[in-house]
């Protein structure tokens, strides 16, 4: 400070003819001392006055300092209702920026508002989600930990926070140190001055705390209390946030001109020498000891402080006395536009301007709000409307020295005027990550959810802390941290992993499966079988065997059974509109054609019995005629019940996912439930009626005996469709097809086996009892 106003009284354009006075108090990092200074200051004690209107210029018109937030808010409140300015170099406090509260405030270090903001940049740029902070107990580090809290909430979690204690309570930095122990956080941040922070760094050594990444703010960053060989295992690799570091020409020569004072009321440059040399001034001697004085050296006030290399001549890191010097320089510009007031142009009452001679506060502070200029570093300074500077910061890494100390290196810069995006800017290069693999930790209290999982939060822990719950059967999550799984599409599925909805599988009856291949087989061997068995009846239609049975009706029956065979292969393949109609008509028709020719032989076979009875002729009123026509009503009921189905509610084709909801079952909808019904009731009725006209018949003669086979057939018919009836409702997707066709063939082949087997036994193996000898020798009656 007293260097720039000895520079700004040297320099002839600024504040030409003016020189500027200065008092310096010490606070003694008390804020009753620092209280009474300030009070000393604008109140002038120790003054003689000899203007007692109060009209002149009071003592001072504006204060630099104080460094502490909690000093710099009880102080502001004073100075506040005077209107005095104060420009602070070191309190970063956000809740001084409240310019209701502190009128008067002003400051050239950056608030901690912007200080977390680039906390929060550098922690998301790494993705640390989950971060523990721990804070002094003033002012600054309780606002600084609030802001940042809320800050880091809006994407991230609090692992834990903690108040470093006031009169540095061992047990209490021990608990802290337990703390972060047991938490999983490993990246943590401290807002802290260093006489806080100094209990704390020494239980970190005594307990051996390591692989933890620390974030300093700017209050001990650049702190040389820490740039020890001890602290480096424990505290390298630290991230800082440090004010903008700044050059002063000249100041390392104003520095080392510093020469011993006897003064009365300020000893401090003598304790500094006495410090800096080992050695005590002669005017201290008196009250010593004889031994005292042997072991201590006696100061000159001649040793060369240009040989020494400490803290006080090293100004190559000038952060804190930067803000000071533009501090000085900003009241100074103030004063100077003061000074500028064009007559006539001023911004007081009446255009006025403020005279020069007696200027008062006030009028400075008017002035203060408005200073914009441009250090000799080239950095420009000015004050928002909360009195706040530009805030730009560098960005420090602790780093291990050639004598295995601590180093702070610059890795990136933090300018809140930059475009959005582009605040932060870092060399990672150049950073060192205090840990074995040398790469930045991950800080995280649950890792990411991949995709085709969800976030399900753990009950009573934070929203970092979750568990990832892999996506139900049809739903997906196509990124990380899904909160929520999607349902896919009604034509869709979700893949294995979940992450994707791809169409589902379509599901038939088809010709290139084993169940397909298999029941097409069955299918065609049948109707080769009947269409063989039809050949034969055909060769041989004059023989006893043949005639005796009906041989039209025998061909007839051969025919349908041929149909019923094929028709089953209408129920194999995809679904096609036609298919969907024809297959439950073919069936119907073929199965009712079928049944009518059985039931036709049935009657003919007990009409034929009735004849043989004396006086009793029957049968000339159910001949050839009437028995076609008796199939062909029946089979024409049928058909009518077809075409109804079919013009009121046909089948169509219809995607089913009922079964199963990975698969698309492709099947044909049967439309009117009544229809199949009908359909189907016909069928057994004509089945059931055939059934007990054949049980009935089935003690009739030998020649006669086919009653007996179409008993059998019958039964095996009813007995395939009874069971047909459940097995059908119970299966999912094509087996319901592949049911209905094994139930189609069961019985077909039922039908064929039990009525033409005995028939073509005797055709083709016993040809010597298909003569009309051996079938009249079977007739004879039995006694």
């Amino acid at each position: 400070m007293v260097f720039a106003i000895e520079e700004i009284n040297r320099d002839p354009s600024l504040l030409p003819n003016i020189t500027l006075g200065y008092r310096m108090f010490d606070n003694c990092v008390k804020l009753a001392v620092a209280f009474r200074a300030a009070t000393a200051l604008i109140s002038g004690v120790g003054d003689t006055f000899t203007d007692y209107s109060c009209t002149g210029t009071p003592p001072v018109l504006g204060i630099v300092g104080d460094p502490g937030s909690t000093h710099s808010i009880a102080i502001s409140r004073m100075l506040g209702l005077f209107r005095i300015p104060l420009v602070s170099y070191f309190a970063t406090c956000s809740c001084l920026s409240d310019r209701k509260e502190f009128p008067s405030f002003f400051r050239t270090i950056p608030s901690d508002a912007f200080q977390v903001k680039a906390m929060i940049q550098i922690i998301k740029h790494y993705g640390w989600t989950w971060v523990g902070a721990i804070a002094s107990n003033d002012d600054y580090g309780l606002y600084a930990m609030k802001t940042f809290v809320k800050e880091l909430n809006m994407f991230g979690c609090t692992a834990f926070t903690e108040i470093l204690p006031h009169n540095n309570d061992r047990s209490e930095v021990r608990k802290i140190i337990r703390t972060i122990e047991k938490s999983t956080a490993k990246v943590i941040v401290i807002f802290s001055t260093e006489a806080y922070l100094i209990p704390l760094a020494d239980e970190i050594v005594r307990q051996k705390l390591k692989a933890r990444q620390w974030i300093a703010s700017e209050a001990w960053t650049a702190a040389p209390v820490f740039h020890t060989k001890e602290l480096l295992p424990y505290l390298g690799g630290t991230i800082g946030i440090a004010i903008r570091r700044g050059e002063i020409p000249g100041l390392k020569d104003f520095l080392l001109q510093i020469r011993p004072m006897y003064d009365p009321y300020n000893n401090l440059i003598n304790r500094f020498w006495e410090k800096m040399f080992d050695c005590k001034f002669p005017e201290k001697t008196n009250n010593q000891s004889s031994s005292d004085l042997v072991s201590s050296r006696i100061c000159t006030g001649s040793e060369d402080i240009e040989s020494t290399q400490t803290a006080y001549t090293d100004v190559s890191e000038l952060r804190a006395s930067y803000t000071v010097y533009k501090a000085v320089y900003a009241l100074a510009h103030s004063l100077h536009d003061l000074m500028s007031c064009e007559s006539g142009k001023g911004p007081f009452e009446n255009n006025s301007c403020a005279d020069i001679t007696r200027v008062q506060p006030w009028q400075l502070l008017h002035y203060l709000k408005r200073v914009n200029f441009t250090t000799q570093y080239g950095d420009r300074v000015s004050f928002d409307e909360n009195g706040d500077a530009l805030a730009i910061y560098d960005v420090m890494n602790w780093q291990r020295a050639d004598d295995g100390s601590v180093k702070i290196e610059t890795i990136g810069l933090f300018d809140e005027s930059a475009p959005a995006g582009q605040e932060l800017t870092l060399q990672e290069d150049k950073i060192f990550w205090n840990f074995a693999s040398n790469i930045p930790p991950r800080s995280v209290c649950s890792e990411s959810c991949l995709p085709g999982t969800r976030k399900a939060a753990r009950k009573g822990e934070p929203l970092c802390c979750f568990d990832c719950i892999p996506c139900a059967d049809g739903e997906i999550s196509n990124h990380t941290d899904s909160y929520e799984c999607v349902k896919c599409p009604p034509d869709f599925w979700s893949n294995p992993r979940r992450d994707q909805c791809v169409l589902k599988d379509i599901e038939f009856l088809s010709y290139e499966e084993p169940l397909g291949i298999s029941l097409t087989t069955i299918s065609l061997f049948g109707s080769c079988v009947s269409a063989a068995v039809l050949a034969v009846f055909i060769y041989y239609r004059n023989t006893p065997v043949v005639k005796a049975n009906n041989s039209e009706l025998s061909f007839l029956l051969l025919l349908s059974l041929i149909l019923c065979f094929l028709c089953s292969l209408l129920f194999i393949g995809q679904p096609l509109h036609l298919t969907c109609m024809l297959r439950h008509v073919v069936f119907g028709i073929s199965f009712v054609l079928c049944i009518s020719c059985i039931l036709v032989k049935t009657i003919v076979v007990i009409m034929a019995f009735k004849a043989t009875l004396p006086d009793n002729n029957v049968m000339k009123w159910f001949g050839a005629a009437q028995q076609r026509g008796t199939v062909f009503v029946f089979t024409v009921i049928q058909a009518v019940i077809c075409i109804i189905w079919l013009t009121v509610a046909p089948p169509l084709p219809f995607k089913n996912n009922k079964y199963q909801n990975s698969k698309i079952i492709f099947e044909c909808n049967v439309g009117s439930i009544t229809g199949f019904s009908c359909l189907l009731g016909y069928i057994g009725l004509l089945a059931s009626v055939c059934f007990l006209l054949a049980f009935l018949a089935r003690n009739l003669p030998d020649n006669f005996n086919e009653a007996k086979f179409i008993t059998f057939s019958m039964l095996i018919f009813c007995a395939v469709w009874i069971a047909f009836i459940p097995a059908y409702v119970s299966s999912p997707g094509k087996y319901s097809d592949a049911v209905e066709i094994f139930a189609i063939l069961a019985s077909s082949f039922g039908l064929l086996i039990a009525i033409f087997a005995p028939k073509c036994y005797i055709i083709l193996l016993r040809p010597e009892k298909n003569t009309k000898k051996a079938l009249m020798g079977r007739a004879a009656p039995q006694k």
